[in-house]
């Protein structure tokens, strides 16, 4: 399904775009990522709607198969990318989890904002997108991705997040879609 609407309180979040991450293997080039993310964070500024910036500074506790250790990270591993261009009325949040809701404050934020839809762009489509998207679903919000400004290491994860997860939880669409839908609203 393709976005249908856009609410007049309407956020964006970017999931993880920070220079350890973007440094990393993906199967859709950065570069074009980076530009479809940015192109959507000028618009949410030019139209004075809420930008929310995640960056990610360790993992979640608990077992898994896949080894996830607490290691110490590079310096500047966490910092977001400069592209982003971090205006002063954004909100920074910082996890430790794969969803931006767990333990941040990020629900009380935009509640008290008036948000009532959330745009969510990022890395990775299959683990922090994908965890902080069904996370502002769970919660009530409207929720709109966008596939051409998200990436992840692994190709097929990235479609099944796509084609089989976000139906489930929210409407998909593009950025010029998006930008579509803030021109008419203006």
């Amino acid at each position: 399904m393709t976005v249908t609407a856009l609410d007049p309180k309407t956020a964006l979040i970017v999931v993880d775009l920070q220079k350890g991450i973007v440094a990393l293997p993906a199967t859709h080039p950065i570069d074009s990522v980076i530009k479809h993310v940015v192109t959507l964070t000028e618009a949410f500024h030019k139209h004075g709607l809420p930008v929310v910036l995640v960056n990610v500074a360790g993992g979640a506790p608990g077992r898994t198969e896949q080894p996830r250790g607490h290691r110490e990270f590079p310096a500047g591993w966490t910092d977001l990318i400069p592209e982003l261009n971090r205006q002063p009325q954004d909100h920074v949040v910082t996890k430790h989890t794969p969803g931006a809701f767990t333990n941040t404050g990020l629900e009380a934020h935009l509640r008290g904002l008036g948000v009532t839809q959330v745009v969510i762009v990022g890395i990775a489509t299959s683990n922090g997108v994908e965890v902080t998207a069904r996370q502002a679903y769970e919660v009530g919000f409207n929720v709109a991705l966008v596939t051409d400004a998200m990436t992840d290491s692994q190709a097929d994860a990235h479609a099944y997040s796509i084609g089989r997860v976000f139906p489930r939880i929210g409407e998909t669409g593009t950025t010029q879609e998006i930008i579509n839908f803030m021109k008419q609203s203006a």
